[in-house]
């Protein structure tokens, strides 16, 4: 149970996803360590009422210090944009593979209660069936989900061999406020964004056949708390909304929930993840799961949030190198 734990680190916890987890522990009146090496401009509340311990999962004594003390830890710190992946593939093996062995590491010798890894859905790759399940085949066919795999599967042999009590977090396609524009690449702050800027919507892959799990963040932050509450360790969990949505379907709301027809940009021509995505949640639910948020409710938070003219996404959206993406004059890998 959450109440059994006092002192809980957050690797990667000045980011999105982190700094809405390190909200929700400090809301909950627990002692939270930051661990970052704010690369990213950060998520500015999460650094009010938590320390912050400045360091690089992939520097070992860095992580060690950051653990003394510790009874949780909720390990995000990695590199999550798909594209860095293919451009520096070193960088994204080092921070989310080695990076994630060192806090495991780490975590094992400071005699931790509990270790949450938040992997990806990526490390799926291309779905063979609908919704995807934990026992779904696990062949990514990018860099950054091989990657997140990889710290799966240490995760899975630290608990074996070392009977080190961690659990596996799988989120599908996180979006919500507070997302940086010059890192995420989840469709629903990107389409948002060129839109309120009165920009064509640029869209990568079929926008019919091409549909997407997106889950708030919110929901999220709520499944991984219930993972530490009740999930026994070794185990894996899909965390998304178990709703399915198109590129199309997307646009249609956007464009509802601001009033103002979207317009759009289609690239079929990158057809790589023109693919069905979305996420069986039923072993979450068994523990209590229960995602609130639904898309046109938070795509109507979002545009409270970023206002009329937010800054543009900033990225393409490249699976192999040598594709230029969807952002024009970016120039490609």
């Amino acid at each position: 149970m959450l109440k059994d734990y006092n002192r809980i680190l957050v690797t990667g916890g000045a980011g999105f996803l982190g700094g809405h987890l390190v909200d929700a522990l400090i809301s909950l009146d627990k002692e939270v360590v930051i661990f970052d090496n704010l690369s990213a401009e950060p998520h500015r509340d999460s650094l009010l009422g938590a320390k912050l311990a400045k360091g690089d999962v992939r520097i070992p004594r860095q992580v060690i210090q950051a653990t003394k003390g510790v009874d949780l830890i909720f390990h995000l710190a990695a590199n999550a944009n798909g594209t860095i992946s293919v451009d520096d593939p070193r960088f994204d093996f080092e921070t989310n593979a080695v990076g994630t062995f060192n806090v495991l590491d780490a975590a094992l010798h400071a005699r931790v209660k509990k270790l949450v890894y938040v992997s990806s859905a990526s490390v799926y790759g291309r779905p063979q069936y609908f919704p995807i399940d934990e026992k779904h085949p696990t062949k990514p066919f990018i860099p950054y989900g091989a990657s997140k795999l990889a710290g799966e599967i240490y995760c899975n042999s630290f608990f074996k061999t070392y009977n080190l009590p961690a659990v596996i977090a799988r989120p599908f396609c996180v979006y919500g406020p507070g997302e940086n524009p010059k890192l995420a690449l989840v469709e629903v702050t990107r389409y948002l964004r060129w839109h309120l800027n009165k920009k064509p919507i640029r869209i990568v892959g079929d926008i019919d056949r091409k549909t997407r799990d997106f889950v708030h963040v919110n929901d999220i932050i709520e499944g991984l708390l219930l993972i530490v509450d009740k999930a026994p360790a070794g185990e894996v969990f899909n965390v998304g909304s178990g709703k399915e949505v198109s590129m199309r379907e997307l646009t249609k709301i956007i464009s509802s929930v601001t009033g103002r027809s979207a317009v759009l940009n289609v690239i079929p021509e990158i057809k790589e993840d023109t693919y069905r995505l979305v996420s069986d949640i039923s072993k979450l639910k068994a523990l209590g799961y229960a995602p609130k948020t639904s898309l046109v409710e938070g795509v109507k938070q979002l545009v409270k949030e970023l206002g009329e003219s937010p800054e543009m996404p900033r990225g393409a959206t490249v699976f192999k190198k040598g594709q230029k993406g969807e952002i024009q004059g970016s120039g490609g890998l």
